[in-house]
């Protein structure tokens, strides 16, 4: 398991946990982060990420990516 932060570009990664306090789980609940989705890293600039989750492209910063772990 690891941050998102760290995931290869294009690779297919499938959310383990999220953490954080409940308005940032639900923050990223409503984005489409919950355990047992999809996600693939599209850019990655500085650590803050784009993502294609749930046929959709979402920017999330680097602390948000670093709670995500896949």
């Amino acid at each position: 398991m690891m941050p998102l932060t760290f995931a290869e570009l294009g690779e297919r990664n499938i959310v383990k946990r999220v953490g954080g306090n409940d308005e940032i789980k639900k923050h990223l609940a409503d984005l489409g982060f919950v355990v047992g989705s999809e996600v693939s890293v599209v850019s990655s600039i500085n650590g803050n990420v784009i993502v294609n989750v749930k046929e959709s492209r979402v920017a999330i910063s680097e602390e948000m990516a670093r709670r995500i772990m896949v």
